[in-house]
């Protein structure tokens, strides 16, 4: 048995030597790796690599790999050097369809391999540093995409990839995208330093701010600053926080673009009351506290600026971006920050991604600016009516799923025109068509900034939001087509409230409330009511943009409009009492509130009774000269109506007046003739009768003739002729005489009110689109 002595000085040998030999092979080695020509091993390298990603790949440079300590490590780690590969001006190819053939191009590309891990079969990266990194990202209208590498089908590997960071100076990015019709030109870099999300939250609200003054002008700029301060203080900020926040599961990705807005909020903003007690304000704070504290960390490490075209307009744009290598967190939301340009329209966000490579959800304070809502149409593909130029300050949160994505802008302020706007819309991606619902407030609304939504805007506003079709000067009816091809594309259940309406002293409408619904390319306002004279005009409208031309079906019904209101700005109207009311049914087809006009069928009725209205109006109707000047120097006195009674019939664009009867104590008012709306022309007659006896009367029918634009109203000079040369005529023969043909005899014959207001009540009745009405 061999002594332990020995067993112990033959094993002290044994490991000596073994030592001396992995010494010997790591010199070797290193000596090996030191001195080799590693550019030999480029065709090995290439052939290896082009078959594992499926395309060419080439070293055209050198290929070193040397030596180095590694950094950060401690102990006898620190002692075991890691090898570090380094390749220069290095292609990747593209398919064969592509345009060009290479899909990117590097100066070099370096990075370091941890050596002990590999025991372990971890391939462990610290490090991939590019240098001017080139991609070109092409996609075809059949939807091949050169991003999108046909890798080899292996096994499942045993070795496993693991990289820690990723470096880049000056990367360049061309995409050309036929089916997005995009072809952009992007830069990106490192930033000097990282900035944290609240430092880029307020620079994004000043260049938001600017460019919002450069739209709507400095004091449109201002309202909207005042009305976001308003909307929201800082408490309320929190609740839509934690309303908006995605599961605790993912707690750190609460809502950066709020948080961040909430950090900015006035100091002197008044905090929104709890509604719970004092231990739910005390979560809510501590919620607060939490969600600041998880976006603290949140910083930019890249900077981008693009330039190209999409869908065939200008487009151009700068933004940050987080580390690259942070979307591969799933548990961290990635900050994102864009100002772009878009044609005319400039959208701006700040705020997070979270989980970027699945795209789970957005959550981000979002501006967006223009000449015309209806432009981002063909930017984002949401629907929207002509406007002024417009702004709009609110929170984006999206919850983006493959095929059902939702996207909510709540809580936004806007200003359009000189009109105020907030509320809350979502935009769901479904099938067959997206949607868009919600709710929209406008406390102060000027009635002229509606005009862009009927193409009745000024030919200098329509050229300034981009729309090619003229007004013609003698028009008054809009021509501007509607754009019935995009109501196709989405569908729409949104509610509308003007509050208080900012008008002409003349117009008699105080609000607004209407409910759209858009769906299947159908649009209806069930209802649009307004407030008019005080009482109510209220219509359902069914405009069908699904047949060409579009067909429209109408119906209106007035109540309880007071005759003062009616015309506010008239003095001899404010003694003037009595209510109108009317009903109509109307249809047409057209592609313009001109061309329905020029179709229009149906009927429509207007009613007054028991009324009053100052003598002095009818006199002036009537053209009682010597009564119209007693009134005018001594004063007036009320009459009363007993009733008024019209009834149009439209056939085709005109008008006919079957009925048209204003009996009052003073006179009998008649109307007859027509009005065509195809070529906005009128020709009227209306006939006033004395009741009671008249001395140096003139009494005579007037006529309105003319267009809509030039309108032509008179007396008939034939019937004032007639008159004064049988004056004339019996004065040479008796002075006496001469008065007998101004003096007007009495109709005292009574209007038959009740069988007048009896025919109102019957419904008026309108023919299906494009069909004549039975009259």
């Amino acid at each position: 048995m061999p002594h332990p002595a020995n067993v112990a000085r033959t094993t002290g040998k044994v490991l000596a030597w073994i030592l001396v030999v992995v010494l010997v092979l790591c010199a070797v080695l290193a000596i090996f790796v030191a001195t080799f020509n590693w550019n030999r091993a480029r065709p090995w390298v290439d052939d290896k690599v082009s078959q594992a990603i499926g395309r060419p790949f080439a070293i055209n440079g050198d290929l070193r790999v040397g030596w180095q300590h590694p950094k950060g490590e401690h102990g006898w780690r620190a002692w075991v050097p890691w090898p570090r590969f380094s390749a220069y001006n290095v292609t990747v190819g593209n398919p064969s369809w592509a345009t060009s053939a290479t899909f990117a191009k590097l100066d070099a590309i370096s990075f370091d391999v941890e050596v002990l891990p590999l025991l372990d079969r971890i391939i462990s990266v610290p490090s991939i540093d590019l240098v001017n990194p080139s991609i070109d990202l092409e996609r075809l209208k059949d939807g091949r995409a050169n991003w999108i590498f046909n890798l080899p089908k292996t096994g499942a590997s045993r070795w496993t990839l693991r990289l820690t960071d990723l470096g880049f100076k000056q990367a360049h990015i061309d995409a050309s995208d036929e089916l997005e019709q995009v072809d952009l030109h992007v830069d990106v870099d490192t930033l000097g330093q990282p900035l944290p999300i609240g430092e880029v939250m307020k620079q994004q609200e000043t260049a938001s701010r600017g460019a919002a003054a450069h739209v709507i002008g400095e004091h449109g700029a201002r309202q909207l600053t005042v009305q976001k301060q308003t909307a929201s203080g800082p408490q309320e900020a929190s609740a839509q926080i934690a309303a908006s926040s995605p599961p605790a599961s993912s707690s750190s990705s609460a809502s950066s673009g709020v948080a961040a807005s909430q950090a900015q909020a006035p100091a002197g903003a008044s905090a929104a009351a709890p509604a719970s007690s004092a231990s739910g304000a005390s979560s809510a704070n501590t919620n607060t506290n939490a969600n600041a504290n998880a976006h603290a960390a949140l910083v930019y490490s890249l900077a981008w600026q693009a330039k190209g075209h999409y869908r065939k307009t200008a487009v151009s744009g700068t933004g940050k971006l987080g580390s690259v290598l942070a979307l591969r967190d799933a548990d961290r939301p990635f900050p994102m920050q864009a100002d772009v340009k878009v044609g005319d329209t400039r959208l701006a966000l700040v705020g997070t991604l979270t989980d970027p490579m699945h795209l789970s959800a957005l959550d981000l304070r979002l501006w967006l600016q223009g000449q015309d809502l209806s432009h981002l149409y063909s930017i984002l593909g949401v629907n929207l009516p002509q406007t002024p130029p417009y702004a709009t300050d609110g929170h984006l949160v999206g919850h983006l799923q493959t095929g059902a994505s939702v996207f909510t802008y709540s809580g936004f302020t806007g200003r359009v025109g000189g009109s105020d706007l907030e509320g809350t819309l979502t935009y769901r991606s479904r099938q067959p068509r997206p949607s868009l619902t919600g709710h929209v407030v406008s406390n102060v609304l000027r009635f002229s900034d509606l005009a862009p939504v009927v193409g009745a805007d000024s030919n200098a506003k329509k050229a300034k939001r981009g729309e090619a079709v003229k007004q013609p000067t003698a028009r008054a009816l809009p021509v501007e087509p509607f754009h019935t091809d995009r109501w196709k594309s989405m569908d729409a259940d949104v509610t509308f409230k003007g509050r208080r309406i900012i008008k002409d002293p003349a117009l008699p409408i105080t609000d607004l409330d209407t409910h759209v619904i858009l769906k299947d390319g159908v649009l209806t306002f069930k209802p649009l009511n307004f407030g008019v004279a005080g009482g109510t005009l209220s219509s359902d409208f069914y405009l069908d943009g699904a047949k060409a031309p579009l067909q429209a079906r109408m119906k209106l019904e007035a109540r309880h409009l007071r005759l003062k209101q009616l015309f506010p700005t008239k003095k001899i109207m404010q003694s003037a009492l009595g209510e109108m009311n009317g009903d109509a049914q109307l249809s047409a087809v057209g592609n313009s509130p001109a061309a329905l006009a020029g179709t229009l069928n149906g009927e429509a009725k207007v009613l007054i009774t028991q009324g009053k209205v100052s003598l002095f109006l009818m006199e002036a109707a009537g053209l009682n000269v010597a009564n119209l000047v007693y009134e005018k120097l001594f004063g007036t006195r009320d009459i009363d109506i007993n009733c008024m009674a019209a009834d149009f019939a439209a056939t085709d664009g005109v008008l006919d007046t079957r009925t048209f009867a204003l009996d009052t104590t003073d006179a009998l008012i008649g109307m007859d003739g027509k009005i065509n709306l195809r070529d906005e022309s009128m020709d009227l007659k209306i006939h006033p009768h004395t009741k009671g006896f008249r001395v140096f009367t003139l009494r005579s029918p007037l006529y309105v003739k003319g267009t809509f634009k030039q309108p032509d109203v008179g007396v008939s000079k034939t019937a004032i002729a007639l008159r004064a040369g049988a004056a004339i005529g019996l004065g040479l023969l008796n002075p006496f005489a001469a008065l007998i043909p101004l003096i007007a005899p009495s109709h005292e014959k009574v209007t038959p009110c009740s069988t007048l207001i009896a025919q109102m009540r019957t419904a008026p009745q309108a023919p299906p689109p494009g069909a004549h009405a039975a009259h």
